[in-house]
């Protein structure tokens, strides 16, 4: 009787012991597929764009793709699509690259560092001849620029706002008295502030970036028949991205309606 009472009692604590072991396993999974889900979930975009597209992304587009997309955290890294365009022939790990010209898109293409099918010419833009707000001269147009000795350009080298002006300019007739008065930025904000704290009388930027500011305004824009070319903005997805999937729920969000307003507001052209 004793002994059946042994084997009774050691079933139960082996069914027990059993028991408490499935648990712990299934506790252990669940923990595991939820830090695994977790991982999953949380993700960083890094955006390399263009000086020109700064204040749009970083007060509209990110934080409303954000709010759309809470596991998604977007970080932007902006300068002059030149300069961006080295960064990422180095190893910069960028998800997306936003360029304010098509020189710098296609050459990241040709080096299979873009996605060739991802490429969007989404935007355009004019450039335009600005002076400070404050000024008293009469400015009235791109001839006029023999008036300032001192003249805001983007670097030809790196800054497609530059390249533009150089070409627009020879165009015109006016680059080799601007080259002669140019102080030389880095990209187009750095000149748009030039012009603001009154340092250039007169400087070429993006209308967008005009439009920013209330220190600075528009004499003249330059005809796009000088360029022979719209100017436009590609946006794709960098081959190297560990985010790929993300990235392209961010391009589907530059395409939408939302932000072809806030572009708009901006001053940019949908480029349809």
């Amino acid at each position: 009787m004793k002994q059946h009472h042994k084997v009774k009692v050691i079933r139960l604590l082996l069914v027990a012991f059993l028991f408490l072991t499935a648990c712990t396993a299934n506790d252990k999974k669940t923990a595991t597929s939820s830090s695994s889900s977790s991982q999953r979930e949380e993700q960083h975009l890094l955006i390399a764009a263009a000086a020109s597209l700064e204040s749009v992304m970083e007060k509209q587009i990110i934080p409303a793709f954000e709010k759309e997309h809470p596991e998604t955290t977007v970080e932007g890294n902006y300068d002059s699509s030149g300069k961006l365009q080295a960064q990422i022939e180095k190893g910069l790990e960028a998800d997306i690259f936003f360029s304010a010209a098509t020189k710098q898109m296609d050459a990241l293409v040709s080096q299979k560092l873009i996605d060739k099918k991802s490429v969007v010419p989404l935007l355009q833009n004019q450039l335009v001849m600005i002076v400070p707000s404050a000024s008293e001269v009469d400015w009235r147009d791109f001839s006029d620029l023999k008036k300032a000795e001192m003249i805001a350009v983007g670097d030809p080298a790196s800054v497609p706002a530059g390249q533009y002006a150089e070409k627009g300019l020879k165009a015109l007739g006016y680059w080799d008295y601007v080259k002669n008065h140019a102080s030389f930025g880095t990209n187009v904000t750095e000149v748009l502030n030039w012009v603001a704290e009154g340092s250039a009388q007169a400087g070429l930027v993006y209308a967008t970036d005009a439009a920013s500011s209330d220190k600075v305004k528009v004499v003249a824009v330059l005809p796009e028949d000088t360029l022979n070319e719209p100017i436009i903005y590609p946006v794709a997805l960098v081959e190297k991205s560990q985010e790929k999937a993300a990235a392209e729920e961010f391009l589907t969000f530059l395409e939408s309606k939302e932000v072809a307003k806030y572009f708009e507001d901006t001053g940019f052209i949908m480029n349809k």
